[in-house]
């Protein structure tokens, strides 16, 4: 069947992925649609909201749900053909050439982790709050199923999302990108993990942009929802994204093969220096800082140690690739381009600075009481979004080579009037705890 539309994809500052639809063009090249910026969370101002789309031709797929459609991810620009400094993706490529120019390129990965539930039905009014959350292997509903945090890897038997599961693992290789694994995670309820292929800062970007979108629409498709909200139950394990990484100079990776390199505990430091204003670009709702809590497999403290899943960076087992290491504390709810970019300049800044890491951490953090914690000097990750914003408008130099600070400031304004708004509001919770007592 001939496609005869072309879904021009783009992301907003707090990540959200908008699509605009037009009749497909004969050939991309040269191709250029234009709408209005200012009607986007923080890309443009209502007194000069023209913008366009122009899209990248090696992200053109056919929409595996839309027989009638192609999609294409897009760069945005202004009417005169120029880069739009405030499109999020502009942020990723800027990394890459930032690298590029010192012999540099970064191999990263992502394993995204998301619920698919049966259904969620939510209503939030001044006076009235309501969430019920439906899934077929949840106790809570009455069904048999694994209690909380038994869930890692169960079988066919008791996995009753796999099949749409593996429909969204399918619907996402079938536009272009690798899936590496795919499995249940420990939080019953439906908890999934995704895991792509290695790839540049923004093809990895891409990569979970349309990921996320192929869920949601996958699922919805099958009478499911997919949730990438970081905590959606209070006494389970929430949902991360770690982030693996390593740097190459040419088919070297300089992180080591068997055994981490200096550039490596460099990088390391870099991220653990940055850490807690890192946060507020890789854990960036309020609901993050409900998973970032000790005791459900989420870092708590800034940190490192190998194999060690406790601490804020792990540094897994070399593979066919070499050294690598994963930064645990992002979740599926960042801006995937801001993230990536923002990751890769903090571990630069450890590199270039050479600066030194602590001893690494080879207990479970969760059992080190505050006194030793402040003892060693070893920081915490910040316990609010409000903290973690005040950390980023505080220290931010680190990223100013790929981020402007007007787009950082205006990042800064929109997540605190997002604060504002979400943290401010009382939830059932507090009323069951407090209101009988006071």
């Amino acid at each position: 069947m001939e496609r005869k539309y072309l879904k021009l994809r783009y992301t907003d500052l707090l990540g959200v992925l908008r699509t605009l639809t037009v009749k497909a063009p004969k050939e991309l090249e040269g191709f250029r649609a234009y709408f209005d910026g200012s009607s986007v969370f923080g890309i443009a101002s209502i007194e000069d909201g023209d913008l366009a789309l122009e899209p990248v031709p090696e992200t053109l797929a056919a929409v595996p749900w839309d027989p009638g459609s192609y999609s294409a991810i897009s760069r945005i620009v202004t009417p005169e053909g120029e880069r739009f400094v405030r499109d999020p993706r502009y942020v990723a490529e800027r990394v890459e050439e930032y690298l590029a120019s010192m012999g540099l390129r970064a191999v990263m990965g992502a394993e995204v982790e998301f619920f698919i539930f049966k259904s969620v039905r939510v209503h939030v009014s001044p006076a009235t709050q309501h969430l019920e959350i439906v899934s077929e292997e949840s106790p809570w509903n009455g069904g048999i199923a694994p209690p909380a945090k038994t869930a890692y890897h169960v079988s066919e038997a008791s996995d009753a999302v796999e099949p749409v599961r593996r429909e969204i693992v399918e619907a996402v290789e079938a536009q272009g990108y690798t899936v590496t694994k795919e499995h249940h995670e420990v939080a019953a309820g439906g908890q999934v993990e995704i895991t792509s292929g290695p790839y540049p800062p923004t093809r990895l970007g891409d990569f979970i942009q349309t990921l996320k979108l192929t869920a949601k629409k996958t699922a919805s498709l099958r009478g499911y929802t997919a949730v990438f909200l970081p905590k959606p139950l209070p006494s389970d394990n929430g949902s991360g994204m770690h982030i693996h990484i390593s740097l190459w100079r040419g088919e070297r990776n300089l992180f080591g093969n068997g055994e981490l390199s200096d550039e490596a505990r460099h990088f390391i430091a870099g991220l653990i220096e940055h850490g807690r204003s890192l946060s507020a670009i890789v854990s960036p709702t309020v609901n993050s800082y409900k998973r970032l809590v000790p005791g459900y497999e989420a870092p708590t403290i800034l940190a490192w140690g190998p194999r060690n899943r406790s601490v804020a960076i792990r540094v897994p087992p070399p593979n066919g690739y070499g050294m690598r290491i994963e930064y645990r504390p992002p979740d599926p709810s960042a801006n995937p381009y801001f993230a990536l970019a923002a990751l890769v300049m903090a571990g630069l800044d450890g590199v270039r600075k050479r600066l030194e890491p602590p001893e690494p951490i080879t207990a479970n953090a969760y059992r080190i009481s505050e006194e030793e914690l402040r003892r060693d000097g070893i920081k915490a990750l910040p316990g609010t979004l409000a903290e973690a914003l005040e950390c980023l408008d505080s220290d931010h130099e680190y990223l100013k080579p790929v981020f402007s600070e007007e787009l950082l400031q205006l990042y800064i304004d929109i997540k605190r009037d997002e604060y504002r708004r979400v943290a401010y509001h009382p939830s059932p919770a507090e009323f069951s705890y407090y209101a009988a007592l006071l």
